[in-house]
């Protein structure tokens, strides 16, 4: 018999409860984002001052290069180890505990003079962040049904989008008015403790904390009925099931194309923007906010497009956005839209909305279909976890290209990296309908 509790036929109460749990997680998961998007934001001002210390501006681009090599590999082996401790541990716990570490570190790099402190305390802030999101996946699993999973994820995704946009426009505001770097450091630590202490008082784990029925998890994940269980496994038990999955491998891959792409403009735009086309610090961190932007608008409708779409959605919405993104891509290196300042803004913005609907899938609604309750969250760290060699790419390689080919040629690679994706994501679709046909 179903226990099932869907959110449209769910108590009144639980209807409340779920409101709040997805307000606390997007609220909280914004505040993640406020000491991620700081170093972005402040690269051109931390590069002026290496430069000013006798480092050269090339030498200064490829140590904040190095920082996000070495910091996407440390995030990598965070979600790697962070999804099996946090099915076992609980993704409540592990969410606050991400936070304190993220805050701690973010503080330590405001009070750091050197290249060799900076990545130390970046490396580390980009550890700890790595707990954030499957501890927001390991509670969603537990609280909402599976026919949902693309809305919610949608809504939860706009926690690292609009957020990431609402982070830079406070980013901004903070350095019009004067603002150094550092100042910036340490505002943007006091919004996420802020954001800690508002989820430490009110979220919790379950529904069945407060006495109410868990939803069943998707019919099609990977461990079949042992899917309905929340109760710790043993670590292969919960590794042997999705690791044997050809389509898990295909979500893997298109999380390495789809992150090397999202982590590129996420870490470059600013500089981009500055270098390439004469803008302000200001108006580099203004106009790089319309790629998460108009990501998050992306994200919102195909959220509930996929749910609507049923089975084998997910599959058909990232297909179409990874092929048309890599045309988009190809005209931002042909300068096709460079006419006006506007243009090339204009562009990115589209380049945000067609990638960043289907990236938010691998990880959120797709490691929620396949992991079910009982590796929901090992599955997300998996799939975020690999995602991120794409995201050492996106920094020290990504900054040699640059340097050597200009952005125009940058994005003429990326443009190339978006259409080998796409072509993982036709074999993902392919075999996604064979298994929803049997």
């Amino acid at each position: 018999m179903s226990t099932e509790a869907p959110l449209d036929t769910a108590s009144p109460r639980l209807k409340r409860k779920q409101m709040v749990t997805l307000a606390l997680l997007m609220s909280g998961y914004t505040g993640y984002y406020f000491c991620r998007s700081n170093l972005p934001v402040c690269a051109p001002m931390i590069r002026e001052e290496l430069v000013a210390g006798g480092t050269t501006a090339e030498q200064a681009v490829v140590g904040l290069g190095t920082i996000i090599t070495l910091g996407a590999l440390a995030y990598a082996v965070g979600k790697f180890l962070g999804g099996g401790i946090t099915d076992r541990l609980g993704g409540a716990r592990i969410f606050l505990a991400g936070m304190v570490g993220s805050i701690a570190f973010t503080v330590l790099f405001a009070f750091s003079g050197s290249l060799p402190a900076f990545t130390a305390a970046g490396v580390g802030n980009r550890f700890m962040q790595s707990l954030g999101w499957v501890g927001v996946v390991r509670v969603v699993s537990r609280w909402y049904p599976h026919h949902r999973f693309g809305a919610v994820m949608g809504f939860v995704s706009l926690s690292y989008l609009f957020g990431d946009a609402i982070s830079r426009q406070f980013m901004k505001v903070l350095i019009d008015n004067g603002l150094g770097w550092r100042g910036v450091f340490l505002a943007t630590a006091g919004v996420l403790a802020a954001m800690f202490l508002l989820n430490l008082f009110f979220l919790r784990e379950s529904p069945a904390d407060f006495g109410e029925v868990e939803p069943e998890p998707h019919p099609d994940n990977l461990f079949g009925a042992a899917g309905a269980e929340a109760a710790p496994a043993p670590l292969r038990d919960v590794l042997r099931p999705l690791l044997r999955s050809s389509l898990f491998w295909y979500v893997c891959l298109l999380s390495i194309g789809l992150t090397l792409l999202r982590e590129t403009f996420q870490n470059w735009t600013p500089l981009y923007f500055k270098d390439d086309l004469g803008f302000t610090d200001a108006d580099a961190a203004d106009k790089s906010s319309w790629f998460p932007f108009f990501g998050g608008i992306s994200v919102l409708l195909v959220g509930f497009l996929s749910d609507k779409l049923g089975r084998g959605g997910r599959a058909l919405v990232i297909l179409v956005g990874v092929m048309a993104a890599s045309v988009a891509l190809l005209f931002l290196a042909m300068k096709v839209t460079h006419g006006t300042a506007f243009g090339p803004a204009a562009m990115v913005a589209l380049i945000g909305f067609l990638l960043v609907g289907p990236y938010s899938f691998l990880a959120g609604a797709v490691a929620l279909d396949f992991g079910g309750k009982r590796g929901s969250a090992a599955a997300a760290g998996i799939i975020d976890g690999v995602s991120y060699i794409g995201a050492m790419a996106s920094g020290l390689i990504m900054a040699q290209i640059a340097n050597a080919l200009g952005w125009s040629g940058a994005f003429a690679v990326l443009s190339a990296v978006a259409f080998a994706t796409g072509l993982v994501a036709v074999r993902f679709y392919w075999d996604q309908r064979k298994r929803v046909a049997r």
